[in-house]
């Protein structure tokens, strides 16, 4: 509405004489570009690994078959772009590169590995991007396994193996995938989650790489291992496991089985510290004269607007960098609640994201509402406020909040 598309002619409305020329401005290319970076999240990093350098690496091989890609990048529900920057064209733009697809698509029903080996044996790194497209993964095109497909893995590994230098792999998909045998491979020395990146995604990518942006992106949801979709069917939804049937339940809330990522999940090349600078030790829920709970011990009160209104407080955080390199952090607040009436195992209560210089500090501002974030649904389906000992934490920092009545 407020563009006004129920005003009549749209050409004669404020907004219908822009085209392609407003849209694809300068500030608006290097936007793209920013989301892509802001997007990638960094899984894996041994010593030594990211970022490299664009003056020792004298040559870099590219490869996998999500490496020179266009419209793969901007996913679907999307616009039309100004212009591509493939992932290999942005690393060629940085130094000089040697190319192969690996695969003739993502199905990768035949890898060609010799060539793939044979371009990583003589490079000084290599980058492997892989993944999965709108023939694989889409609306109304579900996947069935959430493994790399067809002979990604095998080409993966046997590059791995061949390459005389370190081993980026990039993954470029919506969802997550099992991708253990990566994670546990010491000839892949990094590993990045860059979803569909837009018409930028190349430039992002080779930004992250070579050091010109401090990855900062998070996981917005857990991996699962293959064996998680094997005991989980398409139609069930139920959040919470039961033990009776084997479900293991969903999400980070309720699943405690082994994953491969977790949501929230990502690296810097920094290091971030988290100090607790304020935060109560406790908290009180009014509730009225007679109330049943006086005379009982109850392990929950309902979350009504009588006892409510009003009920929150702050919790501040110093977020440090003793790293020598400046950048952006996610600081995430959960909270794991008392185990009443199936609770989850723990909850996001908030996010904020900080940018901090080399050696420098910051502070971060969290409002915690008492009976909209501590509260959780129980079996009938009524919001509560369980009563007990809640731990709220931001990554290892743990601080323990007493709500009571």
């Amino acid at each position: 509405m407020r563009l006004g598309f129920f005003d009549g002619n749209p050409s004669k409305a404020i907004y219908g004489k822009l085209g392609p020329k407003d849209v694809c401005t300068s500030e608006h290319q290097e936007l793209a570009r920013e989301a892509a970076r802001q997007g990638i999240v960094l899984l894996k990093n041994s010593k030594g690994s990211l970022p490299l350098s664009p003056t020792a690496i004298k040559t870099l091989a590219v490869i996998g078959p999500n490496a020179n890609v266009t419209k793969t990048m901007i996913g679907n529900y999307e616009g039309t772009p100004c212009k591509y920057t493939t992932p290999l064209q942005g690393l060629t733009a940085l130094v000089a590169t040697t190319y192969s697809s690996g695969c003739s698509n993502v199905a990768c029903g035949t890898a060609q590995i010799d060539e793939a080996k044979k371009i990583a044996a003589a490079a000084d790194a290599t980058v492997l991007i892989v993944g999965i497209d709108q023939s694989i993964e889409a609306e109304g095109r579900d996947r069935v396994n959430i493994q790399l497909p067809g002979q990604q893995p095998l080409l993966i590994t046997e590059v791995a193996k061949a390459s005389k230098g370190n081993v980026i792999l990039v993954v470029m998909s919506g969802g997550g995938f099992d991708i253990s045998f990566a994670k546990n491979d010491d000839k892949i020395t990094s590993i990045l989650w860059v979803g569909y990146p837009g018409e930028a995604g190349g430039a992002a990518i080779a930004d992250v790489i070579f050091g010109f942006y401090n990855p900062s992106g998070r996981l917005p949801m857990t991996w699962y291992p293959q064996s998680y979709v094997d005991k989980v069917p398409m139609t069930n939804m139920n959040m919470r496991p039961d033990p009776a049937s084997g479900y293991p339940g969903r999400t980070y809330r309720f699943y405690t089985g082994e994953t491969i990522y977790t949501f929230g999940d990502g690296l810097s090349y920094t290091q971030f510290n988290h100090h607790l600078v304020q935060a109560p030790k406790s908290v009180s829920i009014p509730i009225e004269e007679g109330h049943s709970c006086h005379s009982s011990k109850c392990k929950s009160v309902d979350a009504v607007q009588e006892s409510c209104q009003n009920l929150a407080f702050d919790i501040h955080l110093r977020v440090n960098n003793a790293g020598n390199i400046s950048g952006s952090h996610t600081v995430f607040l959960f909270s794991s609640p008392p185990s009443v009436h199936n609770s989850p195992q723990k909850h996001l209560l908030g996010f904020e994201k900080v940018f901090v210089t080399a050696k420098a500090e910051a502070l971060v501002r969290f409002k915690v509402d008492v009976c909209k974030d501590l509260s959780i649904v129980d079996e009938l389906g009524t919001r509560k406020v369980a009563l007990g000992l809640h731990v709220l934490h931001v990554g290892s920092l743990k601080h323990s909040l007493n709500v009571r009545i």
